[in-house]
Order: structure tokens, then C-alpha cells, then sequence
């Protein structure tokens, strides 16, 4: 055992000399970004090293556990360039909150948000330099909020983030005590089946956060909360019943919002908004641009302008990238028979969303 030891700790400490080699690199590159302006955050960059781990691992140490050692090491790294401020979703503990450690590592400087307008205005206005928003879930569908936030905002999506959304049942007291359940309206949503069954009269009350329920479940002797397991730990409440959500696909999808532009790299995601000019046809002509260019739809949502009664924005996913020929082709087609298009970003696409 104790010659094992001492292999360890040789081990420990050659790689303790490799992250400071890396560290001082990552210094190098932060001096350059800001002498050529370009943002310290690199999404593009950060897929391309955890979508390589399985071909550069030896197959030894867990994927999952290599994924997240580089997650905290690009982390740290990324604050010796500069200290990033990431908004989110809040309070603490949120899915948000979680998409947004997962995405900037444990090293960012996290500042919670109350409602989505909130995490917009952090970064239109310099108090966080990026925010994660969800866009959608799998079971409950958009969030419209975001959507609408993007007809008045200049921000862009930096990076998108898909997260397998695993909802419990937190208690104080046991599953037949139980006189209230609280949630956010979207996991209420999530696990209508599961409730139906098990809770029938039991009435849910909708808060604004998942973490808001279990704080509530927390105090309260016969309430229970749904919500996820870093509320669980926060609030020290116990797990009644694991994944009671009604689909085991429950995913949901965040952007990573800022004022960058991620360049192309062959496996791309592109979201534009445009509103149309009223006339017969006038959507189908634009989308069939789209069509003519091979380009892939993956989302079409239709919100209020907001701008003149009856009119609408039209928010639209499709693979690619702005800058390949084909998409800036038809782009530029498209753009002359709408009253305006806007491009919110082309990012690196995330193989689970």
C-alpha cells in the first residue's frame, strides 16, 4: 500500500506541474485576447475539448468524470484570463443554476436573477458578462419569456446547453402526510401523470422556483416541494420519490447568452427572428429560400411583435452557420421580402439537444 502511495503522489504531483503550465498559457492567451478584443469566453472551444475526451482517453477513468475534471479546469483557467460574471435563473440551486456551473465550471462568479428579463438586462448592461436562459423543455414546451425578451434585446446566443432534467419529490414527512405540493409551473407540467396517480386531491401550489418550493417544504411540516437534487442538499430535505417526472426524456434546452459571435465549426445552429411583410404567402416564400438551400429547420415559433396589433415575430432554428455560403445565400434572399431579419446567433451545436 504504501509503494501505491507513493505512485499516487508522484503521479499528483506531475500533474499539479501540468496545470500550472497550462495556467500560465492560459494568462498568454488572456493578454492576447484583450490586445485583439476578443472575448474571453470561447464556447466553440470548450465543445471541441469535451467532445474529444473518448478519442484522447485511454478509456481508464470514467468519460463523465474526465468531462468534468476539464469542465473545472478550463473553468479556472478561463478566470486567471478574467473573473467571468455569469447571470442565471435564480435562487441557488435552481436547473438553471446547474446548466450554468455545468456550462462555466465552479470557478465563475454566478449572480442569480429573479425573473429572464432580469438575467437580459445583467448582461445589456455590463453587470454579468454572459447569462443562461432556458429556451425550451421537452415536456412543457417554450419559454416564451426568453423568446419575447430577444424582439427588444441586441444580445446574442453565444453557446446552447441541453440538460436531462431529473425531478424528486422533497418532504419533511411522509408521502401520505403530505397537504400541499409546490413547484414552478413547469415541473407541475412535467409530472401532471405521476401526480394524478399518486397525489390526486393533494392541491399544487405554483411558486416562482423550484428552489422557492423546497424552501417552502423545508418550513412547512405537511407540504411537499418538486424540484431537483441540489435543492435537496441546499434545503436538507428528503428524496420521497425519485424521478417522478412523466417522460424519461425530460430535457430541457438553455442558451448562453452575450455579446460574442461564435465562428463556424462544420456542425452548427443558427436562430434568426424576422417579422413578415403582410401579404398572401408572404411566410411560405420566405421559408421556401430555406428549402431551395438544402438548409434543415429544426423550430418555427410565432410571438406578438409587440410593434402594431396582429403582427408577428417569427423565431426560427435550423443547422448551420451564417457565415456558410449557402445559409448567407438564402439569408439574403429571405431579408428582402421581410420588414426585418435579424440573425441571434450561430453557435456550436449540442449533439443532446
Amino acid at each position: 500500500m504504501d509503494e501505491f502511495r507513493k505512485q499516487i503522489d508522484e503521479i499528483d504531483t506531475q500533474v499539479i506541474q501540468l496545470l500550472d503550465r497550462r495556467a500560465e498559457i492560459a494568462q498568454k492567451i488572456g493578454e492576447w485576447k484583450r490586445q485583439t478584443g476578443r472575448p474571453v469566453f470561447d464556447g466553440v472551444r470548450q465543445r471541441v475539448v469535451l467532445d474529444s475526451l473518448a478519442q484522447r482517453s485511454r478509456g481508464i477513468f470514467p468519460l463523465e468524470g474526465l468531462r468534468n475534471v476539464f469542465t473545472e479546469i478550463m473553468s479556472a483557467c478561463l478566470n486567471l484570463e478574467e473573473s467571468t460574471r455569469v447571470a442565471y435563473l435564480g435562487p441557488e440551486a435552481t436547473f438553471t443554476h446547474q446548466a450554468a456551473a455545468d456550462e462555466f465550471g465552479g470557478s465563475g462568479l454566478f449572480i442569480s436573477c429573479d425573473t429572464i428579463p432580469d438575467i437580459f438586462e445583467s448582461v445589456e448592461k455590463g453587470r454579468a458578462h454572459y447569462g443562461v436562459v432556458p429556451i425550451e423543455n421537452s415536456t412543457g414546451g417554450v419559454v416564451y419569456q426568453t423568446l419575447d425578451r430577444f424582439i427588444e434585446s441586441p444580445l446574442r446566443i453565444c453557446a446552447e446547453r441541453s440538460a436531462s432534467i431529473e425531478l424528486h419529490l422533497l418532504a419533511n414527512c411522509s408521502l401520505h402526510e403530505i397537504k400541499v405540493v409546490y413547484s414552478h409551473p413547469n415541473p407541475f407540467v412535467q409530472c401532471r401523470d405521476w401526480l394524478q396517480i399518486n397525489l390526486p386531491i393533494v392541491p399544487c401550489q405554483e411558486v416562482k422556483s423550484t428552489v422557492l418550493a423546497a424552501e417552502l417544504a423545508a418550513k412547512e411540516p405537511h407540504a411537499a416541494a418538486i424540484a431537483g437534487e441540489m435543492a435537496a442538499k441546499k434545503l436538507k430535505l428528503r428524496v420521497l420519490e425519485r424521478g417522478i417526472q412523466d417522460s424519461s426524456e425530460n430535457v430541457t434546452r438553455f442558451w448562453i447568452i452575450g455579446r460574442d459571435t461564435a465562428h463556424a465549426t462544420g456542425n452548427d445552429k443558427t436562430s434568426i427572428l424576422f417579422f413578415i411583410k403582410d401579404r398572401p404567402g408572404a411566410l411560405y416564400e420566405i421559408l421556401r429560400h430555406m428549402a431551395d438551400a438544402s438548409i434543415n429547420m429544426t423550430k418555427i415559433e410565432s410571438r406578438p411583435s409587440r410593434r402594431a396589433k396582429w403582427q408577428y415575430a417569427f423565431f426560427v432554428d435550423f443547422i448551420g452557420h451564417h457565415e456558410d455560403e449557402n445559409v448567407r445565400q438564402a439569408l439574403g434572399r429571405m431579408e428582402e421580402l421581410c420588414e426585418h431579419l435579424r440573425i441571434l446567433g450561430s453557435y456550436p451545436r449540442d449533439q443532446h439537444a
